[in-house]
């Protein structure tokens, strides 16, 4: 699913039960995303190439999108810093990384400030090549497009799916955009709870 942007459960998730069914999109063969690799543009960090895996025993969520977006990326990731609130302190078990699809706007300072509004733990994702960004997204299934109008505008087109990976690089879950933070703290619980030995 690709969005163009601009123009137009229950009580919690604490004490995930490791049985039960996830909620979002699982395939019946997980996408495998850990030799994907990008430049880790994060302020303050150690820069270097961020590896599409989890550490060891726990989960990394990644988004593809860009901080200019007014509408999906704020709405997706203010879901997300919802459901951690509802997991709770196991969500401490979770990082989250988010690749610029408008690297040309979107710079590592820029990308780090806009997640740090989200969240406390994030890597800032920047690819400044663009031919390089669909090799990016092509193990994922995402895509993007950028357009640059005569008149000076912009346009950006996304897909909205948002991934959960563990440390073997493997898509457990995806959540397609509009997924209530009920049911992403519900899945994040389960998955957790699956981790734990």
């Amino acid at each position: 699913m690709v969005v163009a942007c601009g123009s137009g459960g229950d009580d919690g998730a604490a004490g995930g039960d490791a049985d039960a069914e996830l909620l979002g999109i699982t395939r019946p063969e997980p996408l495998q995303v850990g030799d994907v690799t990008v430049p880790d543009r994060t302020t303050g960090g150690e820069g270097g190439d961020f590896t599409m895996r989890a550490a060891p025993g726990e989960l990394l969520v990644v988004y593809f999108g860009y901080t200019s977006c007014p509408d999906i990326c704020p709405t997706t990731l203010a879901d997300l810093r919802t459901a951690f609130e509802q997991v709770g302190p196991d969500a401490e078990q979770v990082d989250v990384a988010m690749v610029t699809v408008d690297p040309e706007r979107d710079t590592g300072p820029k990308l780090s400030n806009y997640l740090s509004s989200f969240f406390t733990r994030f890597h800032a994702l920047r690819e400044p090549d663009l031919d390089r960004i669909p090799e990016i997204e092509e193990p994922f299934g995402a895509s993007s497009q950028v357009v640059h109008q005569d008149d000076g505008r912009v346009e950006v087109a996304h897909s909205a799916i948002t991934y959960v990976v563990d440390d073997t690089g493997e898509v457990l879950v995806e959540w397609p955009f509009g997924t209530e933070p009920d049911a992403m703290a519900d899945d994040l619980a389960v998955l957790l709870a699956r981790q734990s030995p």
